[in-house]
């Protein structure tokens, strides 16, 4: 019975009431029966009195409706309502799909928690589509390149050789002899066919010769003209220094041009199934086969060039020239020894299995990158500090892309060493372990604790290092970690710590950054709790770049906090407070909201998360035993990231701007009472 019969019931029948709560006389089985048929007749009439009332309403509007004209409507009128119905639908679907996209702007709802399984088949239909076209496309290149050769290769050979015979009788009509053929390092006839005059190729050949004696020229003057050149420039004030222009910057100008001239006129609106265009790609072939043939027609007009200078020159040969010998150079600089190879008599597979006997070669824990969260910071400030965000792309910029990709290694600027300094827990071990997992990299320790005791002595220590940076080259992408950096170079140090030896390495590290060349993806990364305790000259000296880990702001804690409760197998449900646990949390690290997650998830308490859903108070209670990192703390950080090279060179700059923009605002001034 629903709840409207049963209360009707208990006005109904007093007398059941009172028999089941014990007042009057003792209740017969008979008028027990009686008093239940009476209440269950009683519902059932109910209920077919109100089934007959719908009925008698569904009549009479069946009536009314009858006795009203039919309505018809005009197809304008219609298409109106259908156009409104519709409308309001899209226009409903579009705000849901607006609201959902602004929620995973903002970090209240994240990508991974919307269900993407169809988008997900639908990628992997294309991954798979595409590798069958690019199986296509190399299965299908020789037999181009073949096609390219037989149809068009003895075409491009005769309007080669006769480019050559007009370039010939060009030469010898102006100049009164046949030119010489440019050598195979010059190009060939390459350089012949640009559209320019014999003069102007004759010219170009002995371009080089004028330019050198052109500087030689000019070092003499400008000997001269240096002390003026200073004179001239102490009384100027300082320009800004300009920024390096980028290496990689050829290359997106050369892939503008390729799109402008290549994909930008194209229209692929009939190619549907995404095939590769055959044109183009013979287009491409037949510049491989034109620069195959050029160097076969190279030799052959070589040949009939001496022919024709045989047959129409017999009589006025011209004197042989002598073969233009270079200018020997002064001698190079004395190159440097050859250091010896301490191993030499090793394999590498020996020396690999002796530093992981003694503990310096480890492996490396699976950690992403994508792991380490963070969010882009907001702030208003002019010079704001950089969020975790910021110190996961200055890590893949510096060391993961160098590391990963020869090519970039190659044309990005070349960094040896790097220090990540931070407050316990922000996560500076997880950043080495991300760079060695994105790059496949081997992982070498060389902290004070990991090699005390191991190698001991001057000879030892050499020995290490060489074994080490030997095995790195070999495995290469390699990362060398050094934990507690500033131990190296710290002046003062406890008994403890003086056992450790930790200053074994100040002497030899700088050494071992010069026998690292620019074409060796080995890279140095140091981390530091208190590198403000370190002399910073030396430090500064050995570590290139120097990265400075804050803490976590609020939205970065926001989803740190769920992440690490998620992961450790709880249940982020309504009862749990997320904003109010990001923002008590303000001044803990990753390492210690980790700590506290750990402390309460325990297997008991995620059995108990049906009966009882977590609570921010759970955490706030674990989070209380540990110490946060103090304002004291994160000033000392600050203070010391301002005496880094890279803060003071920033800020020299921004003072020489200031100076500048000071300097015209003075001469505008002046320049205005002068008009006035």
């Amino acid at each position: 019975m629903t709840d409207g019969q049963c209360r009707s019931g208990e006005a109904a029948c007093p007398e059941l009431l009172s028999s089941l709560s014990g007042e009057g006389t003792a209740l017969t089985e008979e008028r027990a029966v009686h008093i239940i048929q009476m209440t269950e007749r009683g519902r059932q009439g109910r209920i077919r009195a109100s089934i007959m009332r719908k009925i008698r309403k569904e009549e009479q509007r069946e009536k009314q409706r009858k006795l009203l004209p039919p309505v018809t409507r005009q197809p304008s009128q219609a298409a109106t309502l259908v156009q409104k119905v519709w409308r309001g639908h899209n226009q409903r679907r579009r705000i849901v799909q607006e609201r959902a996209e602004e929620f995973e702007f903002i970090g209240m709802v994240h990508a991974a928690d919307q269900d993407t399984g169809p988008v997900d088949e639908a990628t992997e239909r294309m991954h798979a589509l595409q590798e069958m076209r690019w199986s296509h496309y190399v299965q299908d290149q020789p037999r181009i390149r073949q096609q390219v050769l037989e149809t068009e290769g003895m075409d491009i050979e005769e309007i080669l050789r006769d480019h050559l015979r007009n370039w010939f009788i060009e030469c010898y009509n102006s100049m009164g002899k046949f030119p010489d053929y440019p050598s195979a390092e010059q190009g060939g006839s390459e350089i012949i066919f640009v559209e320019k005059t014999p003069e102007q190729l004759l010219s170009e050949l002995s371009a080089k010769a004028e330019e050198k004696e052109r500087q030689v020229a000019g070092q003499g003057l400008r000997k001269d003209t240096a002390m003026e050149e200073k004179g001239k420039r102490r009384k100027k004030v300082t320009e800004p220094k300009k920024m390096v222009v980028s290496q990689f910057l050829p290359d997106i100008i050369k892939g503008q041009e390729i799109y402008t001239t290549v994909w930008k006129g194209r229209d692929d609106s009939s190619n549907l199934m995404q095939e590769y265009d055959v044109e183009l790609e013979k287009e491409a072939k037949r510049k491989e086969v034109e620069h195959e043939i050029r160097l076969q027609v190279d030799e052959l007009m070589r040949e009939e060039l001496k022919s024709l200078r045989m047959a129409i020159e017999r009589d006025f040969r011209e004197p042989s020239k002598a073969k233009h010998r270079p200018k020997k150079k002064g001698k190079d600089k004395a190159t440097k020894k050859k250091e010896k190879d301490l191993t030499a008599h090793r394999s590498l597979s020996s020396l690999c299995d002796e530093l992981i006997d003694q503990g310096l070669l480890k492996p490396v824990p699976h950690v992403r990158l994508s792991n380490y969260l963070g969010d882009i910071e907001l702030s208003s400030d002019l010079h704001p500090e950089p969020s975790l965000y910021d110190i996961r792309q200055i890590i893949t910029m510096y060391a993961i892309l160098p590391l990963g990709s020869q090519a970039l290694h190659e044309k990005a600027p070349l960094v040896k060493s790097m220090l990540l300094a931070g407050p316990l827990g922000v996560g500076k071990k997880m950043l080495v372990h991300c760079i060695c997992t994105e790059t496949s990299a081997t992982l070498f320790d060389l902290s004070a604790k990991n090699i005390a005791g191991k190698y001991p002595g001057k000879a030892g220590l050499q020995m290490m290092l060489h074994m080490v940076l030997k095995v790195a080259k070999s495995l290469q992408p390699s990362v060398i970690w050094i934990d507690d950096a500033e131990k190296t170079f710290i002046s003062r140090m406890s008994r403890e710590e003086r056992a450790l030896e930790p200053k074994r390495l100040r002497k030899e590290l700088p050494k071992l950054l010069k026998q690292i060349q620019a074409e060796d993806r080995v890279l140095v990364v140091g981390t530091s709790q208190r590198p403000f305790d370190a002399d910073p000259r030396p430090l500064f000296k050995v570590y290139e770049r120097i990265i400075l880990v804050p803490c976590a702001d609020y939205s970065a804690r926001l989803m740190i906090w769920k992440d690490l409760i998620e992961r450790q197998g709880g249940v982020v449900c309504s009862s749990l407070d997320l904003a109010s646990l990001a923002r008590i949390s303000d001044g803990y690290t990753p390492g210690h909201m980790a700590q506290a997650v750990r402390a309460v998830l325990t297997e008991q308490r995620l059995r108990q998360q049906a009966q009882h859903p977590l609570t921010a108070g759970d955490f706030t209670t674990a989070l209380g035993k540990v110490g946060p990192v103090y304002l004291q703390e994160q000033m000392a950080f600050k203070s010391w990231a301002a005496k880094t090279p890279l803060m003071r060179g920033a800020v020299r700059m921004r003072r020489e701007k200031d100076a500048l923009e000071k300097a015209a605002l003075e001469a505008a001034q002046k320049q205005r009472k002068k008009r006035q």
